[in-house]
């Protein structure tokens, strides 16, 4: 009887720090939370800071004060904080092999908030991979598709592959190009692609549309208009533009010719 009790009376406070490491845990990472959202609130408040850094500094915030919670449980427990220096600094060399991709994307992601090459809401292209962008953290860089599905891209991956930043500059240019037969006037298709254009209020007149024959197809003539126009417009402008050619081609007599076969018959 007198050993269970003295084994209840160990096992006591050893109890009590479990619940004691549960309520920090608790308590941290809902005030990391907290904290986070606040850092996040005020910095996108700010109408001279980007909201990219918002995000990423309460990523920061939230890591950090996760930190620091683990190091007051392991406290709890009678691990003083020189002693986990000490554990962490020699084992850094196989902390460092085993969380090299980590520590890569976490690299990674200051560097893409350093130079920044895309931010938030902007539509991009990394590595084949296209998106808009919703979020960049500490470890990666969250896109949504145009049908809405959510891509996390690790920072590293990112960082390391080729980024198209379709929303970087505020305009672009539409290039169309429009195929129609030899026996039809180039000159005629020109002007309508080019009064098409002009006629459009979404089309810039500086760089003003240009308008050229610019290759001889195998069943072709081929045209190609550039026109510039801001990037909130170009995929309207590109489809409304090539409806409203294709049917004025129609309207006019001008055909578009597609590939087709004639067979010849020879008598023996």
């Amino acid at each position: 009887m007198n050993e269970i009790i003295s084994d209840a009376g160990a096992l006591a406070p050893l109890a009590m720090n479990v619940l004691k490491a549960l309520v920090v845990l608790i308590v941290g990472w809902t005030a990391a939370g907290m904290l986070a959202r606040m850092v996040r609130n005020r910095v996108n408040a700010t109408p001279r800071i980007d909201p990219t850094l918002g995000n990423f500094f309460a990523s920061m915030v939230k890591w950090a004060i996760l930190a620091i919670v683990l190091v007051a449980v392991m406290g709890i427990f009678g691990i003083p904080a020189t002693s986990i220096v000490a554990i962490l600094g020699a084992a850094s060399l196989a902390i460092g092999l085993a969380l090299q991709g980590t520590l890569s994307d976490l690299a990674a992601g200051v560097m893409l908030i350093v130079f920044r090459p895309y931010k938030l809401g902007q539509f991009v292209d990394i590595g084949g991979t296209s998106g808009t962008v919703k979020d960049i953290s500490l470890f990666t860089t969250e896109l949504a598709t145009p049908d809405n599905v959510q891509i996390i891209v690790p920072n590293g991956q990112a960082w390391g592959s080729v980024i198209f930043n379709y929303s970087a500059h505020d305009t672009r240019r539409v290039d169309l190009v429009f195929g129609i037969d030899y026996g039809d006037s180039a000159d005629a298709a020109m002007k309508i692609v080019l009064e098409a254009a002009q006629a459009d209020g979404r089309a810039l007149t500086d760089p003003a549309p240009w308008v050229r024959v610019t290759n001889l197809g195998d069943s072709s003539v081929d045209i190609t208009a550039r026109i510039w126009c801001k990037a909130a417009d170009y995929w309207d402008l590109k489809f409304d533009l090539t409806k409203t050619i294709k049917e004025t081609f129609d309207a006019r007599g001008i055909s578009i010719p597609y590939p087709h076969t004639v067979e010849i018959q020879k008598k023996a």
